[in-house]
C-alpha cells in the first residue's frame, strides 16, 4: 500500500511539472494530494458518476472527463494553496496526464503479490 501511495505521489509530481497550469508546492505535498485524490476517487466520484449517469449516457461517456476534472478541482479546493489548478481545462488535462503517468509508473514498478 505504501508503494502504491509513493507511485501515485510521484505521478502527481511528474504531472504537475509537465503542466503549467497545475502547481504542487512544496514538492512533498504531492503525497497529500495523492491521499486526498485517492479518497475523493474512492468515495465521492462513484456517487457523482451515479448521479450523472443520464448525462453520461447521452454524451456516450465523455462526461466522465468533466467529472474527473471536477474531482481534481475539489482536491485543489480542499488542499488550498499547496495544490493549485488554474481552470477546469487544466484539471481535465491533469486527470488525463495523471492517468497516463500513473499507468506508466505502475508498469515500471508492478505491485508485488
Amino acid at each position: 500500500m505504501l508503494t502504491r501511495l509513493l507511485i501515485s505521489a510521484l505521478a502527481v509530481l511528474i504531472t504537475s511539472f509537465t503542466l503549467d497550469g497545475v502547481t504542487v508546492d512544496p514538492w512533498w505535498w504531492a503525497v497529500i494530494v495523492a491521499i486526498v485524490l485517492g479518497f475523493i476517487n474512492s468515495w465521492i466520484r462513484p456517487l457523482v458518476k451515479l448521479l450523472a449517469l443520464p448525462i453520461n449516457i447521452l454524451t456516450l461517456g465523455l462526461f466522465t472527463f468533466v467529472i474527473n476534472a471536477l474531482m481534481v478541482l475539489l482536491c485543489s479546493w480542499i488542499i488550498g494553496p499547496h495544490f493549485v489548478v488554474q481552470s477546469i481545462w487544466w484539471a481535465m488535462g491533469f486527470s488525463i496526464v495523471l492517468t497516463l503517468v500513473s499507468w506508466a509508473l505502475h508498469l515500471l514498478f508492478p505491485p508485488k503479490s
